[in-house]
């Protein structure tokens, strides 16, 4: 049987009910007021003949009389006619309802039990109708919902990466939205795994050109070295010159064979206690140096414990990278403040600077490797920020960047406990 079949059924199904209903109930109100008739017709006759048994011939008259007339009504007989009589006669003028009427009698005073009959049988067929109409609504809603479940459990499979199949019994409403979910995701399967390869491509030849770069270097330094002890004092200002351009194209190195580690999975990040004072610490003393040359004071309160699950060692270098691009943007003489807290949900650390903040145009393209802004410091290779978020994230965390209103650039860190 097919869904249109079936939602045809469910629509037709109550309607038929209905008008089954309404049909037992004329036969069964007309079967309940014959009888009503019947009863009342016959408890009057018994109550004049208890009195007036002499009166049983012509009662017996009477009767037949009335059946007579009430046939003939029912028949269609037009009182008009004068073929028949318009039943008992009460005097001159006077039919038997207006004989009632003359004293004080009123419809409603009698048949009293058969409306109550009628009204409970016209209540009970209305709640079987009304029954059964709920009944197929319930059964309709719960085959769409159940579809919506199996559509909602297929998608929340896809996210959690887990395999799942979608199994077409029937043709429904919603078959062209599963289907058009299936061709989605499958699409999405394949454009990911396009991705996955393009990725590990790129992270293979980030590893290659990091360790092509490494011979070199470590030739240039050793050849360095032994000009130092050979130069004379006058040609030290050269040879440091090369001395910071070895140590960067070093840092340079090491940055890409990181990236390169990150986008193949080959990076191995510890699972400690991480005390978020001692970390900011840490990193701050590791660029003592440099912000002493900058004219940089780096601050960081002792808010009390507050720590996160993480390594020590790769949050302390992804930290490095954003004070060192808060010293570097800091007026001579300024300061980098740094601030932290901790929720049940995540711990969050603050760092910005009083410089003149990011460029609007800048910020979506902050933490793009090898994105240099017009600000950047000469020599910079754009890779430390695109390192500090990939690190974060790794640690379940987020890595984000704006403008103070106070004037300065901010980067906001959280890193969350599930």
């Amino acid at each position: 049987m097919t869904e249109r079949k079936r939602q045809r059924i469910l629509f037709w199904l109550p309607a038929a009910v209905f008008l089954a209903g309404l049909a037992l109930l004329a036969v069964l109100w007309k079967g309940l007021y014959q009888r009503a008739a019947y009863d009342q017709i016959s408890a009057f006759c018994g109550i004049v003949l208890d009195k007036h048994p002499d009166l049983e011939d012509e009662l017996l008259s009477s009767v037949k009389e009335f059946q007579a007339s009430a046939d003939f009504r029912l028949s269609g007989w037009n009182p008009a006619e004068p073929s028949f009589s318009s039943g008992p006669s009460f005097g001159p003028g006077l039919s038997g309802e207006n004989f009632l009427a003359r004293y004080g009698y009123e419809s409603r005073a009698f048949g009293s039990g058969t409306a109550e009959g009628m009204s409970l049988l016209t209540a009970a067929v209305g709640v079987l109708a009304l029954a059964v109409s709920v009944l197929c609504g319930r059964i309709s809603a719960g085959r769409k919902h159940g579809r919506i479940a199996e559509l909602t459990r297929y998608l929340e499979q896809v996210n959690t990466g887990a395999p799942g199949v979608l199994v077409q019994e029937r043709e429904d409403e919603y078959s062209a939205l599963q289907d058009e979910i299936y061709k989605t995701v499958t699409n999405l399967y394949v454009t990911r795994e396009e991705a996955v390869g393009a990725r590990k491509s790129f992270a293979d030849n980030l590893a290659n050109i990091a360790h092509q770069l490494k011979t070199p270097l470590t030739a240039a330094d050793l050849s360095l070295q032994l000009m130092e002890k050979n130069v004379p004092d006058s040609c030290s200002i050269y040879t440091g010159s090369v001395r910071r351009q070895i140590e960067r194209l070093g840092r340079l190195e090491e940055a890409l064979l990181t990236l390169s580690k990150i986008d193949a999975g080959t990076l191995e990040l510890r699972k400690d206690a991480v005390d978020v004072y001692t970390v900011l610490s840490l990193a701050a003393e590791n660029l003592q140096e440099i912000s002493n040359r900058a004219g940089v004071q780096i601050e960081i309160p002792d808010r009390g414990c507050a720590e996160f699950q993480g390594d020590m060692e790769w949050t302390m270098e992804a930290l490095m990278n954003l004070l060192k691009n808060c010293v570097e943007h800091a007026p001579e003489g300024g300061r980098v403040f740094c601030d932290y807290s901790e929720n049940p949900l995540y711990a969050q650390i603050l760092i910005w600077d009083q410089g003149a903040g990011f460029a609007p145009e800048e910020l979506p393209h902050l933490f793009e490797r090898f994105y240099r802004g017009k600000n950047a410091v000469p020599g910079s290779a754009g890779i430390g920020l695109a390192l500090a978020r990939s690190i974060f994230e790794m640690q379940n965390g987020s890595l984000t960047a704006r403008n103070r209103l106070e004037g300065g650039a901010c980067f906001e860190i959280r890193i969350y406990s599930h």
